[in-house]
């Protein structure tokens, strides 16, 4: 599900990949449910390519959505994206106790927060990797 979900640099919140042309991509915000068009030019990045640093690893973004829709049960997050640098350590420290407090700043965790809010306002709260099997006839 990540792997349809684009960030696009300079355009406020996600955009669900729609279509593909030559140049460009068709995508639909998230957020209003406008579709437009993206360019070559533009900086896009999927959110299955994203992950979190920390101190030994970097973390997958889907395992730190998943981390905090466990601990919200499924609800919003209650940190809002004006908070102070503090409550946002603090809750990142709750959901990914390890994470890298000198690669992680805290506009990214605000980013993060506001997207998880995105998804689950927009009911794609299924973070997990879809696995596809392939059946072989016998």
């Amino acid at each position: 599900m990540l792997k349809e979900i684009l960030s696009i640099s300079g355009k406020p919140g996600l955009y669900k990949l729609v279509s593909q042309g030559k140049n460009m991509l068709v995508v639909e915000s998230l957020l209003d449910g406008k579709r437009m068009p993206s360019y070559s030019r533009d900086k896009v990045v999927s959110l299955s390519d994203i992950a979190i640093f920390t101190e030994t690893e970097e973390v997958p973004l889907r395992q730190v959505l998943n981390n905090i829709k466990t601990k919200e049960n499924g609800g919003q997050c209650p940190v809002e994206a004006k908070a102070d640098n503090a409550a946002l350590k603090k809750y990142m420290a709750e959901i990914l106790p390890d994470y890298d407090k000198d690669r992680v700043y805290p506009s990214d965790m605000r980013k993060l927060f506001n997207w998880y809010n995105i998804l689950v306002k927009s009911g794609m709260s299924d973070f997990d990797e879809v696995k596809e099997t392939v059946e072989t006839a016998e």
